[in-house]
């Protein structure tokens, strides 16, 4: 059993912490090699990198060494979540359903990354829906896996998507360039006008977007692999993650 120790505060609970985890994204979840792994790898099976104590044995060059994407991942604290709350300190060594247990950490970061956001709009512009659904999260966060796995997420996100765009439309205002899920991969952008423009979904790939002001942009679920964004005007995009940063060239 290990001991139950979380990051202190909603802050931390949000942000991944590796020590506190039993390596649940390095066994419990899939990769392939074209994915940005450096080998095909199904679930519930260790990584051939991870160690006894549960750490990776090439986290100080994974991108040399061909794993950028072990590099961009972002659990958002669900794997520490897992590990202490959900399962009560059981490491996967020690759990007989890892199927089950690679569905909840699934749901469990799901979650996390619906409450990552929720609490941005708690801060830029606050709603009482909002703070209303991100209570029934971080409630349920703390259920059993079965209560995890019965829940309805789908209505959840779904629910939660609607109050992002929302208080994405308060803050940016009103009038402003929309690119919502456009084909933008490789374009040249340097120059456009980009301030509170809505390039949620937007394929962004390889694009150019080195000193273009991105505040306040609604950069959810924007794909940024590859993407310059050198120069470009990030503090106060709205709903950019970890992932999407490490993915891009700055």
């Amino acid at each position: 059993m290990l001991p139950l120790s979380l990051g202190t505060g909603r802050a931390g609970a949000l942000t991944a912490d590796c020590s506190a985890c039993t390596g649940l994204c390095c066994v419990l979840l899939p990769y392939r090699r074209d994915q940005g792994f450096g080998a095909d790898k199904p679930g519930q099976v260790p990584c051939l990198h991870l160690l006894g104590d549960d750490r990776c044995g090439i986290h100080a060059d994974l991108v040399e060494r061909g794993w950028s994407g072990c590099a961009t991942f972002d659990c958002f604290g669900a794997g520490q979540q897992v590990t202490a709350v959900t399962y009560e300190g059981r490491s996967w060594r020690e759990v007989e359903d890892l199927g089950e247990m690679a569905a909840v950490l699934s749901a469990q970061r799901l979650l996390h990354e619906m409450l990552l956001h929720l609490e941005e709009v708690a801060r830029r512009s606050p709603d009482p829906e909002a703070e209303a659904l991100a209570g029934r999260l971080w409630t349920l966060r703390d259920a059993t896996p079965l209560d995890l796995l019965t829940a309805d997420l789908d209505e959840l996100h779904e629910t939660c998507g609607g109050l992002l765009a929302a208080a994405s439309a308060r803050v940016r205002g009103p009038g402003r360039p929309d690119h919502s899920r456009a084909d933008l991969a490789g374009a040249d952008l340097r120059g456009t006008d980009l301030h509170g423009a809505s390039l949620r979904g937007a394929l962004l790939i390889g694009a150019d977007l080195s000193g273009v002001d991105l505040g306040p942009a609604d950069l959810l679920g924007a794909d940024l692999r590859g993407a310059d964004l050198r120069g470009t005007r990030l503090d106060d995009a709205l709903f950019l993650t970890g992932p999407q940063l490490a993915a891009a060239r700055r």
